[in-house]
């Protein structure tokens, strides 16, 4: 119906399209174990080759999506990252499982850099804060390909025929949104013009924008990996609830990204992120201090409020900039946001081993701080001095 053919909902698709098959590949990573043997260390590095393929393509997309425009980059990768999936789920070797792994990190990678600039254009053109919205569609696409991946191993099926139909099945349901007619905007370079590099090193308000991204990337990443292993080997919560804080973390993020767009446009991104910062730092805070699993939780919660819109937020101010070009400026903050959600849990594992993890959750909580303290390098856009969608101007 033409009426479900709205920008909001071609962007919206893009995210859950990119949520679906990475939850596809993180519900059968166990399938891949058992096939291919792949000991804790093994697995490790091929988590990292993943991530490097991710990092690798964020700065090349930034500057395809501001040459070609955002929504034909990101229409462009989503073909490649369905067939990076189909790819994957065929591996049949350790070697094959790495070079699909970093072929299936860039896809993931360059289209979120993509989509996210899509969406800055759609955020713009709808002079309201939609960010966090997408964000929460990606959630819900993560959680719906990690429940295909349940009951495709319930039914039995290989990780080739699984991936394949969920690719099939996400090209049919996503691709009708996707091919919504919108026109982004391309900055042509002038004549005389310095070459731009591949790569825009964050300054100025960008870079305290970058920290924030970095210490959300940090505090996030450790509560996906470190959760369910904190509460067991910490608190000696018995296995089966051990589930529970990545539970109540990840649909607080959820419920947190499809309502916050209201408080950002009555109280603004700045006030928003300084808030978030002081509650993801006393979530951590409560999580290193406790012995009890129900305070434990609390403290998980906190969390998912206090993290749930940095990121979206961050990548929204960075499309603004007013010195760098959107799809530059989200690549340069995602390389370090990203970057710090996927080198920081190793790191986490390194001091909980010489201590405990009582003290690297501390850490983190003191590094969520600095998202309040640089909250107000959000007011900065290219089209007000101090207005983001939601802050009285248009971002």
């Amino acid at each position: 119906m033409p009426e479900l053919r709205t920008p909001w909902r071609a962007v919206a698709a893009a995210f859950a399209l990119n949520g679906v098959l990475l939850g596809c590949w993180a519900s059968r990573i166990p399938a891949f174990v058992d096939r291919l043997g792949p000991d804790e260390r093994t697995l490790g590095s091929l988590l990292l080759v993943m991530g490097a393929g991710a990092l690798t393509s964020f700065p090349l997309a930034g500057r395809l999506s501001d040459r070609f425009g955002a929504v034909r980059l990101t229409r462009w990768i989503a073909l490649a990252y369905l067939g990076s999936v189909i790819f994957l789920g065929l591996s049949q070797s350790l070697a094959m499982l790495a070079a699909a792994l970093f072929f299936f990190g860039m896809c993931h990678g360059s289209m979120d850099v993509a989509m996210n600039s899509w969406a800055s254009e759609v955020e713009r053109h709808m002079k309201r804060s939609v960010m966090s919205s997408f964000h929460a569609m990606w959630s819900l696409g993560a959680g719906l390909g990690a429940g295909g991946g349940y009951l495709a191993t319930l039914a039995g099926a290989s990780t080739g025929v699984h991936f394949a139909l969920a690719a099939v099945l996400s090209a049919v349901l996503f691709g009708p949104f996707l091919r919504l007619p919108w026109q982004s905007q391309m900055r042509l370079a002038q004549a005389g013009e310095p070459r731009a590099p591949i790569f825009a090193v964050p300054r100025g308000s960008l870079l305290l924008v970058a920290v924030m991204a970095l210490a959300a990337g940090l505090g996030e990443g450790a509560a996906v990996d470190w959760s369910a292993v904190f509460l067991t080997d910490t608190l000696g919560t018995p296995e089966a609830q051990a589930t529970f804080g990545y539970a109540a973390f990840s649909i607080t993020m959820v419920i947190m990204r499809l309502t916050i767009g209201t408080l950002i446009t009555r109280f603004g991104a700045i006030t928003v992120a300084r808030g978030s910062g002081l509650l993801a730092a006393a979530g951590y805070a409560i999580c290193a201090g406790t012995d009890a699993l129900p305070i434990a939780l609390a403290g998980f919660i906190l969390m998912g409020m206090g993290y749930a819109a940095v990121i979206p937020m961050a990548f929204s101010r960075a499309a603004n900039d007013p010195m760098v070009p959107a799809g530059q400026a989200i690549a340069s903050v995602a390389t370090l946001g990203y970057g710090a959600m996927l080198f920081g849990p190793p790191l986490i594992g390194f001091i909980a081993h010489a201590t405990s993890l009582r003290a690297p959750f501390a850490m983190v909580g003191g590094a969520a701080l600095l998202i309040a303290i640089c909250a107000g390098a959000l007011g900065t856009t290219r089209n007000s001095p101090d207005a983001l969608p939601g802050e009285g101007g248009r971002a």
